[in-house]
């Protein structure tokens, strides 16, 4: 179910932005480096929304540094401080790896496919 959407393109980085029941998902495409860090930190702002809840699906992003992994962090503890929570959803082999290196994956809940990244939050 698709409330909004939403689709922006900056650089080598492209967001789509789709509501399902509630949840923010961020279908991002492309590279998140320092070019294209800005993007995805705005993608991310949920200040205006009480509880927030994001999804980001990650399926399509071929190449992520540290800069990424840096954003994911802040809003991770930005959107559990405001009582939400961040979720990364279908990371590609490459992706997955850098996330598991850094130990983001301790951190921050990631799921196989978007589908498992969208069931079960109601409860928590």
């Amino acid at each position: 179910m698709t409330d909004t959407e939403h689709a922006e393109q900056t650089g080598q980085l492209s967001v789509a932005t789709t509501a399902t029941d509630g949840v923010r998902v961020l279908i991002l495409a492309g590279e998140i480096d320092h070019h294209t860090g800005d993007t995805l930190r705005q993608a991310l702002d949920a200040s205006d929304t009480p509880c927030p809840r994001i999804v980001v699906d990650l399926r399509q992003v071929t190449f992520m540094d540290s800069s990424g992994i840096n954003i994911f962090i802040a809003a991770h503890r930005t959107l559990s401080e405001a009582g939400g929570w961040l979720r990364l959803a279908d990371a590609g082999e490459a992706v997955m790896r850098t996330i598991n290196i850094v130990g983001v994956d301790a951190i921050i809940d990631c799921r196989e496919t978007l589908r498992h990244a969208l069931t079960g939050f109601v409860h928590e």
